[in-house]
């Protein structure tokens, strides 16, 4: 549980992927105290069956796999069975669902893998409530069995920004899905996008006018790679002090030192030095060329034709940014009347004297 479950910005990610799975158009996550406190998200997505109650939360289970062949062609965000159970043994854990057709929502608690009774007494087994279609997941009082992880844990500010910043990320990467994300108690928004947004749109929320208006689309294929490359890169006129990288590889969020290294060497040839530029690049590979389980939070990823891949990217990247270096944009400033008179017998006055 610790290796995948190290802070609650990590249970959404796990818990947001699902949703996405899912089919969901919808998503809202709520928060309290970073997450630590309580950690919400509910979806509108097909919703959990009945009888796969007693397994959401067991080790190893999954929803995702219907044959063995299906794990040479992985599509979705993932399959082991561990980020519920995961969250289950270091969090209170109760999940309600609703598929469609279904005459009501069941709700259950879980602890440390299995269904527990909601309160003493009753019967450890979901129980009938009203709802809608879809799922809502609330994890409370996170680590409360893991006093040295508690300790460890940022302060609330950091951990929701560290929540907020996943949130954001899928946003942009799944426009036409709906997602908000707030503090509990506060009744604004940190971030609401509809599911009419185009993914320029949502960027253009998350990161402002004055970025978006600076990005160009990137769109490269690759046939002899299975690859597609889409995203928007800033142009020759943008730059600030950090980096701002946003990668996703078939649809997962993840780092990738050989690509990051590669766009940084690409700008250099654009920007002012120390400067760096805004990217977002979504990479489709073909499921068999891309293993995403060399790392317990799937954040590092392998994939074949490393080399060839990261040199189409670096390929599209030159090629949008050599078309819009023709028109890089100078900003003037308008002179006043009496300043441009002033600024004239200034420079008359000093030619005399020469």
């Amino acid at each position: 549980a610790g290796e995948v479950i190290h802070r609650p910005a990590s249970a959404l990610k796990e818990m947001l992927e699902n949703s996405l799975d899912a089919g969901s158009t919808s998503i809202n996550v709520l928060s309290r105290a970073g997450g630590m406190k309580l950690l919400q998200i509910s979806d509108n997505g097909h919703g959990i069956a009945l009888g796969d109650f007693p397994r959401v939360c067991e080790r190893f289970a999954t929803s995702k796999l219907r044959e063995y062949e299906d794990l040479e062609q992985i599509e979705t965000f993932g399959f082991r069975g561990e980020a519920l159970a995961s969250i289950s043994h270091v969090a209170h854990v109760s999940i309600t669902s609703m598929t469609a057709g279904a005459p009501c929502a069941y709700r259950a608690t879980y602890a440390d893998g299995v269904i527990v009774p909601a309160k003493s007494g009753e019967a450890a087994e979901p129980k009938a409530c009203a709802g809608t279609q879809g799922t809502q997941i609330v994890v409370e009082d996170m680590f409360f069995n893991i006093p040295m992880r508690r300790a460890a844990i940022k302060g609330a500010g950091e951990e929701y920004s560290k929540i907020l910043q996943v949130v954001q990320a899928y946003a942009i990467d799944n426009a036409g899905v709906a997602m908000s994300c707030k503090k509990a108690g506060e009744t604004a928004t940190e971030l609401h996008t509809l599911t009419s947004h185009s993914t320029l749109d949502v960027i253009r929320l998350v990161y402002g006018a004055a970025v978006a208006r600076e990005l160009i689309p990137v769109e490269a294929d690759d046939p002899s790679l299975g690859l597609r490359i889409r995203g928007y890169v800033c142009n020759a006129n943008f730059s600030q002090k950090r980096l701002t990288f946003q990668l996703f590889i078939n649809k997962r969020l993840v780092e990738s030192t050989h690509l990051r290294r590669a766009i940084e060497e690409v700008y250099a040839s654009y920007l002012p030095k120390h400067t760096h530029p805004f990217v977002y690049v979504s990479l489709r590979l073909p499921p068999n060329a891309l293993d995403v389980n060399v790392h317990p939070t799937k954040r590092e990823v392998h994939f074949l034709h490393q080399e060839e891949v990261v040199g189409a990217v670096q390929s599209a990247l030159r090629d949008v940014l050599l078309g819009s270096n023709t028109s890089r944009t100078y900003f003037t400033q308008a002179v006043l009347p009496g300043e441009e008179a002033r600024g004239r017998s200034g420079l008359g006055g000093s030619a005399g004297g020469g």
